[in-house]
């Protein structure tokens, strides 16, 4: 698995699509050698590739926790959707729901329980004949929040065998920026990375 940075507080890698975020851990101690345990601080969705940090030491993953749940760990997606928004730029603010049972999310109508709200900002960066290329920033970390809220707008993404049409291909979500403050030096941390050159992404 591809190491992007790391030192002896945490490592930021690059998530393979297929790979479930609750394995990393011990994948990753046993490709580099560790003998203490990583902490996973934030999740992908298993068919979901792209940067993920973990943390080497327990005040480091606490740390790390705490500006998610301040807002100041920032995380940008990028992703493919069938058609394209009305706006070039815009908000998506939902309450979102869970099927425990079905394992699916789902755009609630009104609040009840287990019932979150859900809050992402999106610009368009490209748009081709069937598809576009959008830039995501989530403000929630609900699950399988990106994928629901623009397939409930009639945008599923491409690939998305759950939520969207099901294409013969992985899903076309990346995460591609993650920011954030170390949580020793006080240094504000930024990676990115490009998607594939498979498809869709070459379409747009």
């Amino acid at each position: 698995m591809e190491i992007i940075y790391q030192d002896e507080y945490l490592l930021v890698c690059l998530k393979p699509a297929g790979i479930a975020s609750t394995d990393l851990p011990e994948l990753l101690g046993k490709q580099l050698g560790l003998s203490a345990p990583l902490r996973t601080v934030h999740r992908l969705d298993q068919p979901v590739q792209g940067l993920m940090v973990l943390a080497k030491r327990k005040h480091t993953a606490a740390d790390l926790s705490r500006q998610i749940m301040a807002g100041e760990f920032e995380k940008e997606y990028l992703a493919v959707v069938h058609g394209c928004p009305e706006a070039p730029q815009g908000e998506f603010c939902d309450l979102l729901g869970r099927d425990k049972e079905k394992r699916l999310t789902f755009v609630a109508a009104e609040p009840g329980k287990d019932v979150q709200q859900a809050r992402l900002s999106y610009r368009v960066e490209a748009k081709g004949q069937s598809y576009s290329r959008v830039r995501v920033r989530l403000h929630t970390g609900r699950t399988h929040q990106i994928r629901v809220q623009f397939a409930s707008r009639g945008l599923p993404l491409v690939g998305d065998k759950r939520y969207g049409k099901g294409e013969d291909c992985d899903i076309a979500l990346l995460s591609c920026r993650l920011a954030f403050t170390h949580p020793k030096t006080g240094e504000k941390l930024e990676f990115s990375c490009n998607p594939p050159d498979t498809f869709p992404w070459k379409e747009i």
